[in-house]
């Protein structure tokens, strides 16, 4: 599992994530939810290990994170300069270069459930075909955990359901677990397990989807928006 403890970290003065203490179990679908600026971001990077809080921790398995969390963690940023040089097959080439765990083939597999082109140069490619290629060399990694960071930004309804279907066929619920941020609730809602709230770098709310419909009789959509209603 991934856990951390009271973690903040600062850029300058600015305080982004601010005393985080949560458990990212084996097994899940997790939802990292939030407003541009949140945090989501921040916190994502030090789950995978490529920032160290400034206060607090933050570990895996019980051992204090580091880069070497490479191994079993797949982050997948949100950004447009995506080794846009390359095509598909290259950037799959790089993938099993630098990671032990790349399965071309699952890759491939995914690639063609996305209808990902192939020899196109990623710089070339729409934004959408863009977010499928980073989703087909994300999900080739047979990792414990998957952070996506954003995927559903700036795409539209039907890539986004596309992209949704292919998360749940390509991760296997008994022993991966994928942590997803985004403000695009519509089509991650069936997707999820569990739910991290952030406001302003601080984790404001958690629940489980079961535990939202239970005791609130809520929607995941629903409860989002009456937990911000109140904090406006």
């Amino acid at each position: 599992m991934i856990e951390l403890h009271e973690a903040s970290v600062k850029y300058g003065r600015r305080l982004a994530i601010s005393n985080i203490t949560m458990t990212v179990e084996r097994g899940k679908f997790i939802g990292l939810i939030g407003s541009n600026g949140s945090g989501k971001t921040t916190l994502l990077k030090v789950m995978a290990g490529l920032l160290t809080p400034d206060s607090g921790r933050a570990e895996l398995s019980g051992e204090s994170m580091t880069r070497g969390a490479v191994k079993r963690v797949a982050y997948m940023a949100d950004t447009e300069d995506f080794f846009t040089y390359l095509n598909t097959k290259q950037l799959f080439d790089y993938y099993e270069s630098q990671f032990p765990d790349f399965d071309r083939v699952k890759a491939i597999s995914v690639a063609d459930f996305l209808r990902v082109p192939m020899d196109e140069k990623l710089k070339n490619l729409s934004k959408g075909s863009k977010g499928r290629a980073k989703i087909a060399a994300t999900f080739g990694r047979e990792a414990d955990f998957y952070l996506l960071d954003e995927p559903f930004s700036g795409l539209d309804p039907m890539v986004r359901r596309e992209i949704a279907q292919g998360l749940i066929q390509y991760a296997d619920p008994e022993r991966q677990t994928v942590v997803m941020s985004t403000h695009e609730i519509q089509e991650a809602e069936p997707l999820f397990d569990q739910l991290f709230v952030l406001c302003n770098g601080e984790l404001i709310a958690e629940n489980t989807v079961d535990g939202i419909r239970d005791e609130y009789n809520m929607d995941t959509t629903s409860w989002l928006v009456s937990l911000f209603n109140k904090r406006a």
